[in-house]
């Protein structure tokens, strides 16, 4: 029969976690956090907002806009759906800028198109 360590210190098994891995966690919640506040502001609104995007409960909601944790799967996707500032912060932090700015002289062909159209 197995004794219990009680009292005792178990013993580590494993690798332990990289300090990067975890530095980079924190990152990506406040990436997210300031993503969100820059472009909803950090009112009962941008909690309001957050929950018709997400889904997400009020408490959720209010975790990232802190930082404290942050969206992933689905949530991370909707928010990424509906924020531009946060879809090009997270390319940004891929090192995918330059999709992004495709985008943006994409988006400035059509407003130059439009614009010659009601000139003519």
């Amino acid at each position: 029969m197995r004794t219990r360590n009680r009292g005792k210190r178990l013993p580590k098994r494993g690798k332990p976690l990289p300090l990067e891995l975890a530095a980079d966690a924190r990152t990506y919640e406040v990436m997210v956090a300031g993503a969100l506040r820059n472009e909803l502001g950090g009112s009962h609104k941008a909690i309001k907002t957050l929950m018709r995007w997400t889904g997400a409960s009020a408490r959720t909601a209010k975790n990232w806009l802190a930082g404290t944790c942050g969206p992933s799967g689905a949530h991370f996707v909707y928010l990424m759906k509906h924020s531009d500032v946060l879809f090009n912060e997270v390319l940004a932090a891929a090192g995918r800028r330059r999709a992004s700015s495709a985008e943006a002289v994409g988006t400035a062909r059509i407003l130059l198109a439009e614009a010659l159209a009601l000139l003519n």
